[in-house]
């Protein structure tokens, strides 16, 4: 079974980024990169916010993994300067922890929840009074003398992050006075990011090795900063401590990441739509077995990447594995592929 955890390229947070994440955060949103749209929202809204004497309205970021939400959360904390307490939705086992939580924060603080899509339902149900009215309600007593006792709270900004918006209830997603969602970066903004992560690492880089890294870094900067850190090792051992573009290339090879970012895992459920199933159509559980991973992170984790790529499509009879990935692959695609892609598209339609 692959080990995601282990993949380099992978834009699941690990207990290695995390001293990494919070030295190349940046700390105010002129140093943020990417997120053009939402950082001019975000500057009015606080601004906006400030000049009325309130807290900024609750905020919900979604997207892939990687993309910054963490730090958009620790901006906003800094631009209204105010402490930010950090949790996530399944550390909320019960809803005394998320009590204790809420009546611990002061007025204006920032209460960031990552993965808030996996609280359970009766720690969201006390969410629910706390971000409309700012107040905890609570039953005492059972049976007759029971009786509702209501806990006010200071005013606060909740902000969630989740990669699954879905999943969210739609009582809990009415309740973000803010959404927003936050896009792939480009090569250029990625290089940008890579170019800020070597300067503060002190690492010396050249300017093809940069945009090298940006190119393979499947549009996640948390991605583009381990590979910077990973080429970082590749040129002390192997090279003269400078990161060049041939030292680049070869650290990039023998991580098996391609130029346009895929490792061995995802050329591996190509290989298996094309070889095994003649290009497809092919359901997610076969996909699956023959991947041998679970039906949940072939849809979470590998697809995503090679959807935005062109190289699978869903359809209603299954996964079908595009022209362009062929291509890529180096391999012919028959003209018996072509015509189940074509009828897939149809059926699509």
């Amino acid at each position: 079974m692959f080990d995601d955890t282990r993949r380099i390229i992978t834009s699941t947070l690990d207990t290695q980024d995390i001293e990494m994440e919070n030295n190349l955060r940046p700390k105010t949103m002129d140093k943020y990169i990417g997120q053009d749209k939402l950082k001019e929202k975000l500057l009015i809204y606080i601004q906006a916010a400030q000049n009325r004497g309130e807290p900024l309205d609750h905020c919900l970021f979604y997207g892939p993994a990687g993309l910054g939400k963490t730090t958009l959360a620790h901006i906003i904390a800094n631009q209204t300067n105010k402490r930010i307490v950090i949790t996530s939705g399944p550390a909320i086992e019960r809803a005394a922890d998320l009590a204790a939580v809420l009546t611990n924060m002061a007025e204006g603080e920032v209460l960031f929840i990552d993965e808030i899509h996996r609280l359970n339902h009766n720690v969201e149900e006390i969410l629910y009074p706390a971000l409309e009215d700012y107040a905890l309600d609570f039953m005492v007593g059972r049976g007759p003398s029971a009786k509702s006792v209501r806990i006010p709270l200071s005013h606060f900004t909740l902000i969630g992050a989740t990669t699954k918006a879905g999943k969210l209830s739609q009582p809990l997603r009415d309740r973000f006075g803010i959404k927003a969602k936050l896009e792939m970066y480009t090569p250029e903004q990625l290089a940008i990011i890579v170019n800020n992560s070597a300067q503060v690492l002190n690492i010396e880089i050249d300017q093809q090795s940069t945009t090298e890294i940006a190119r393979r870094s499947r549009g996640t900067p948390r991605v583009a900063n381990r590979l910077l850190k990973r080429t970082r090792d590749y040129a002390q051992i192997k090279g003269k401590g400078i990161i060049d573009i041939d030292i680049t290339r070869y650290a990039l090879n023998n991580m098996e990441i391609d130029e346009l970012g895929l490792d061995n895992v995802d050329k591996a459920i190509l290989y298996a739509i094309i070889d095994k199933f003649n290009g497809g159509p092919v359901g997610v559980e076969s996909l699956s077995a023959m991947a041998n991973e679970d039906v949940a992170t072939i849809e979470d984790v590998y697809e995503p990447y090679l959807l935005q790529l062109g190289f699978i499509m869903r359809t209603p009879r299954g996964r079908v594995c595009l022209e362009s990935a062929y291509k890529h692959l180096g391999r012919e695609m028959s003209e018996w592929a072509k015509k189940q892609q074509n009828a897939s598209s149809q059926d699509d339609e």
